[in-house]
C-alpha cells in the first residue's frame, strides 16, 4: 500500500461540474503545432497521444543536445497524482488556462498519475501561484513548493475516469512468448523482442521529470548543481521497469573556483574545507538524503550508503514507481552511458543483440537483481559490442578508432583517465557488414562457446583478444579506467554455465537451420527454444514429430521462469530484495 506523503503535498482545485466553454481565443492559443489543442477538438483521441517506441529511430544527435532537450523540457513539466474519477478534456482545458500545453499520458503506480508538459516554464509558475499548502488536520505540513500535485476535486462525480493509461511495465512472459511464437523469421523474433522490452517515449519523459524533480530539492544547497540520469536509462540500451541511476553533477560550482582576476583584486567565495573528495562527497550526499527523506514528496525507504566504494542515495519514487540511486560527480559513469548510446546509435542490429542476450541470460539464470558472482547486464553488453567489432567487416569501430576521430572539443580526461573519443554521429563511417541477426545471434554464441577465456580477455578499447593481467575467470577491461576489470565479480562456475549454455543454443540454432521453424507456427522455434529450460530441447528439438504440443512447452518455459524470478528476488526469509546492479 502507497505510504502518503503526508503535508508534503501542494493541491490543485477543479471544478468537476463546471460546464462552461473554453473561450475561443484560448483555443487559437492552444492551436500551435505539437500542443493539446488538436487532443481537445476530438472527441475520441485517446491520451497519451505522444509517439512511443522512438527509440526505433537511430538518434542522430549528440549524447550532450539530447540530454540538455530533455532536461529543458522536464522542467516545464509538472507530475499530478489525480482522483480515480476524472474527465480528462476538462482536466486539460482547466490546465489549459495557465498555458499551452504541449504533451500529457497518464499512468498508474499507487494511484493515476497525470505528467503534463506546457509549452513555457512560465505556466508551472502560473499553476504553483494558484495551489496552496494541504490542510491535515491535527498534522504540521512542511511547505516546501514542489512541482508534484496533488488534484482534488470539489464537487465528485458518477462518471467515470475516461483516460488511457500509459504502459510503463514490460509484457508478461505468457504474452511476449506469444508474440514470438507469431513472428515470421528469428530476425523478426529479435525486433519484436526490442520494440516489447524497449523504453518508451514516455517512460523515458517520466525519469527525465523525476531527475528534475530531485535536482529541485538539491537546488536549495547546489543552486548550479544539475540531477542526470545516466546508464540503462539513456543510453538506449533500458528496458521498462529498469533502474534510474543519476548523479548530482556540481561540475559547474566546480568551474566557478577557476581564478578569475580584475586588476589588483582577487575575490573568491569562503568554502568549508574536509580531508578528501570522499568526504566531501559523503557529507553532500548525507544532506541531500536528509532533504529527500524530509521535504521531498515522493520520496520514501530513503538509505545514505556512505561507505560504499562509490557513496550512494537509495530511495524509492513512488508516484513514478522507479527505484533511484543518487551519487555525485560520477562523471565517468555518465561518459560510459555516451559510449554505450553511440555505439547503440550507429547500426540498428545492436540493440536487438543486446536486448535478446540479455534476456536469454535473465531467463537461464545467468544474471540477477542481487549482486553476488553472475554476469550483469553491462559485462554482456560489452561482449556483444566487442564480438561486433570482430566481424568481417566490422559491424562497430573500436574506442581507439573513435578516438582518432575525435577533436579538441571531444578532448575528456577525468580523473586521469583518458575519456576521448568522437561525439558526432556524422563523423562515423556506417558499417559495410549486412549479416542477419539471425547469423549474428548465432555466430555469438559459437564465439562465446568456444572463447579461451583461461587465458584471453575481452578489450573493446582495441577490439581484439589479448592476454589476461590476472587470474579472474572472466576479464573485461573497463573501457576508460584500464586498469579495472568490470567482471572481476564473476566466477568460474557462473562463467561456465555461460559457455555451456552458449554451446547449447549454438546447437540449438543449427538444429533450426536444418528443420525450419514449425509452419503451422504453433511451435516454439528461433528464440523462443532458447528459452526453454537448459537440456530440454535435446530431447526434442532432433525430430519434430516427437515434440510435445506448443501449450505443453511454453507452460513449462513459464514455469521455469517463474521460478527463476522467484529465486532471483526473495532470500530464504521470503524478503524481497532490491536490485542494485546498473
Amino acid at each position: 500500500m502507497a505510504v502518503p506523503a503526508v503535508g508534503l503535498l501542494t493541491r490543485l482545485h477543479l471544478y468537476a461540474q463546471r460546464r462552461t466553454r473554453v473561450q475561443r481565443p484560448v483555443l487559437r492559443l492552444l492551436s500551435c503545432p505539437g500542443t493539446v489543442a488538436e487532443d481537445l477538438r476530438r472527441d475520441e483521441q485517446p491520451s497519451g497521444s505522444v509517439e512511443t517506441g522512438f527509440e526505433d529511430k537511430i538518434p542522430k544527435k549528440r549524447f550532450s543536445e539530447m540530454q540538455n532537450e530533455r532536461r529543458e523540457q522536464a522542467q516545464r513539466t509538472v507530475l499530478i497524482h489525480c482522483p480515480e474519477k476524472i474527465n480528462e478534456k476538462k482536466f486539460l482545458k482547466y490546465l489549459s488556462q495557465h498555458g499551452p500545453i504541449n504533451n500529457h499520458f497518464f499512468y498508474e503506480s499507487f494511484g493515476l498519475y497525470a505528467v503534463v508538459e506546457f509549452c513555457q516554464k512560465e505556466s508551472v509558475r502560473s499553476l504553483q501561484n494558484e495551489t496552496h499548502a494541504p490542510s491535515k488536520g491535527m498534522e504540521a505540513a512542511i511547505p516546501f513548493r514542489s512541482r508534484f500535485f496533488n488534484l482534488k476535486l470539489k464537487n465528485q462525480t458518477s462518471e467515470r475516469s475516461c483516460v488511457q493509461m500509459s504502459n510503463q511495465l514490460p509484457p508478461s512472459s505468457k504474452k511476449l512468448l506469444e508474440v514470438l511464437c507469431d513472428a515470421e523469421s528469428i530476425d523478426d523474433q529479435l525486433n519484436t523482442l526490442l520494440k516489447e522490452f524497449q523504453l518508451t517515449e514516455e517512460n523515458t519523459k517520466l525519469r527525465y521529470l523525476t531527475c528534475s524533480l530531485i535536482e529541485d530539492i538539491a537546488a536549495a544547497y547546489f543552486p548550479d548543481g544539475i540531477v542526470r540520469p545516466f546508464g540503462s536509462s539513456v543510453n538506449t540500451f533500458g528496458k521498462l521497469g529498469c533502474d534510474l541511476d543519476m548523479f548530482l553533477d556540481l561540475n559547474e560550482t566546480r568551474n566557478l573556483s577557476t581564478h578569475k582576476t580584475s586588476g589588483n583584486f582577487l575575490m573568491e567565495f569562503q568554502v568549508k574545507n574536509v580531508p578528501s573528495e570522499r568526504i566531501a562527497t559523503q557529507k553532500i550526499l548525507s544532506v541531500i538524503g536528509e532533504c529527500l527523506d524530509n521535504f521531498s514528496p515522493g520520496c520514501v525507504g530513503v538509505q545514505k550508503i556512505l561507505n560504499a566504494r562509490c557513496p550512494l542515495v537509495r530511495f524509492s519514487h513512488q508516484a513514478s514507481g522507479f527505484q533511484c540511486d543518487l551519487t555525485t560527480n560520477n562523471r565517468i559513469a555518465l561518459t560510459s552511458s555516451e559510449l554505450l548510446y553511440i555505439y547503440g546509435a550507429l547500426d540498428s542490429r545492436v540493440r536487438a543483440l543486446v536486448f535478446t542476450v540479455r534476456y536469454w541470460a535473465r531467463a537461464h539464470s545467468l544474471t540477477s537483481s542481487i549482486p553476488g558472482a553472475w554476469i550483469t547486464n553491462f559485462s554482456l553488453t560489452m561482449m556483444v559490442i566487442f564480438f561486433l567489432q570482430t566481424r568481417s567487416p566490422p559491424i562497430l569501430p573500436t574506442l581507439d578508432s573513435l578516438q582518432t576521430l575525435a577533436d579538441a572539443e571531444d578532448k575528456c580526461i577525468i580523473e586521469g583517465n583518458n575519456c576521448t573519443f568522437v561525439r558526432d554521429l556524422n563523423r562515423i563511417k556506417p558499417s559495410e557488414n549486412t549479416e542477419t541477426l539471425e547469423l549474428l545471434l548465432k555466430e555469438f554464441f559459437e564465439y562465446f562457446g568456444n572463447f579461451a577465456f583461461n587465458k584471453n580477455s575481452i578489450n573493446i578499447r582495441q577490439g581484439r583478444e589479448q592476454n589476461k593481467p590476472d587470474s579472474s575467470p572472466l576479464y573485461i577491461q573497463n573501457p576508460f579506467e584500464t586498469s579495472l576489470n568490470i567482471s572481476k565479480n564473476v566466477s568460474q562456475s557462473q562463467l561456465q554455465k555461460f559457455v555451456d549454455l552458449a554451446q547449447e543454443s549454438t546447437w540449438i540454432l543449427q538444429q533450426e537451420d536444418l528443420d525450419g521453424p514449425s509452419i503451422s507456427g504453433s511451435q516454439p522455434w528461433g528464440l523462443v527454444a532458447l528459452l526453454l529450460p537448459s537440456g530440454a530441447n535435446r530431447k526434442s528439438i532432433g525430430k519434430k514429430k516427437s515434440r510435445k504440443p506448443a501449450n505443453e512447452r511454453i507452460k513449462v518455459l513459464l514455469e521455469s521462469i517463474k521460478n527463476n524470478r522467484t529465486e532471483n528476488f526473495t532470500d530464504t526469509n521470503g524478503k524481497r530484495k532490491i536490485s542494485t546492479q546498473t
